[in-house]
């Protein structure tokens, strides 16, 4: 197996909390997290290897270009061999550059977004090489997912 990490890139709360009920495939793999400094991430990733994003993303384009100097550095670092992201903006700037560097990214659309895609599987679409739905309704906006179902 590769020494290189995978890279888990998502808010905190449900999207960060629906990348962890992926334990059981991650948990023998070297893997690095992305997300925001709040008291109940910082609980739930004690002892794994952390980057903390800039919040809030929308609509400040100030953290958008934090967060891709943050991605350009992790990049250079890490040369990570998958990017997983179930959103949100924060997945943005790590989606463009792996897309530039051909590292493969992964888009999990969140559960609760079951009519329409989220802003960031929209925004995120070009730059990535396989979305996963959690409900078969999700793929009639992403007609190229794979349906895996619930993840919480």
């Amino acid at each position: 197996m590769s020494d290189a990490p995978v890279l888990f890139v998502a808010s905190s709360g449900g999207h960060l909390a629906q990348l962890w009920s992926l334990r059981p495939w991650w948990e023998g793999r070297r893997r690095v997290w992305v997300t925001f400094p709040t008291p109940d991430t910082s609980s739930l990733l004690d002892g794994e290897d952390v980057r903390w994003a800039h919040h809030p993303t929308t609509r400040n384009v100030g953290n958008l270009l934090r967060n891709l100097v943050l991605a350009v550095r992790t990049f250079a670092r890490l040369r990570p061999a998958v990017v997983v992201s179930t959103g949100a903006g924060v997945a943005l700037p790590f989606f463009a550059v792996a897309w530039l560097l051909r590292i493969p990214t992964v888009y999990i659309e969140v559960y609760d977004r079951i009519d329409s895609p989220t802003l960031t599987a929209r925004l995120c679409r070009p730059f990535t090489r396989l979305f996963l739905a959690q409900w078969e309704e999700q793929r009639s906006f992403l007609p190229s997912a794979i349906t895996v179902g619930p993840l919480l």
